[in-house]
């Protein structure tokens, strides 16, 4: 599995995150045949986290419950350490608690084990590119805590703190269309532009208002009412 980068197409580079090895190869062996890199497997959450910082994968394929360190740690420390990392959660569980702090803590997507093979290239190759997958079920759940956590009031800024900075009008429009739910692939068509201008777009924003993720921007999109624009 390929994606494309200038004139060059590279294969996606995946690792494997889990604790029963039987499982865990299985993955690599099924994702390898699909054509993405494996270039790493780990089975406990610390060798998770160097593995994962030494290899530099594209997308983290990562079970939630692992020795040593839950997979949401893992998460969290290796998004919060490469933003461009895509963290696809592979979970037995389907409690809306564990789907929600993995959301929390930087995933891109959830996806249950009971899913197919064919289901888990397919979310492999979307979170690749940055799209939000979630088992059928999920996916609503998740936009309803972005709302929730929207109509929270956020703390009242101090004299001396700067003003919030200046999103470009292609910016802004890409934010309000994140907020909406729709996917980067979706953006890209709707506003006519590739995929990769759509990630530099949100990356930029990102860096501009000093948030972390997906979770964040879409909180401060909908605090600001830009999903209702």
């Amino acid at each position: 599995m390929t994606e494309t980068s200038g004139a060059a197409e590279l294969p996606v580079r995946v690792m494997v995150v889990d604790d029963h090895p039987m499982w865990r190869d299985a993955v690599a062996r099924d994702l390898a045949a699909a054509g993405y890199e494996v270039v790493a497997t780990a089975g406990d959450g610390p060798q998770a986290v160097r593995r994962a910082t030494a290899a530099g994968p594209d997308v983290l394929v990562l079970d939630l419950n692992l020795p040593g360190m839950p997979g949401v740690r893992v998460c969290k420390e290796l998004v919060g350490a490469n933003p461009a990392l895509r963290v696809l959660v592979l979970s037995a569980s389907g409690e809306h608690a564990d789907v929600l702090e993995a959301v929390k803590s930087g995933a891109t997507g959830y996806l249950l084990k009971s899913a197919s093979t064919e289901e888990l290239i397919d979310a492999v190759r979307r979170t690749a590119v940055g799209d939000p997958v979630f088992t059928p079920g999920l996916a609503g759940l998740v936009l309803g805590e972005y709302r929730r956590l929207a109509t929270e009031p956020a703390p009242a800024a101090g004299p001396d703190e700067p003003k919030a900075p200046q999103l470009t009008e292609r910016e802004t429009e890409v934010l309000r269309l994140v907020a909406k739910g729709l996917s980067y692939k979706q953006i890209a068509e709707r506003l006519v532009i590739s995929h990769r201008t759509v990630q530099n777009h949100v990356q930029n924003t990102l860096g501009k208002l000093q948030l972390h993720n997906r979770v964040e921007l879409v909180r401060y999109a909908i605090e600001r009412g830009l999903d209702d624009a």
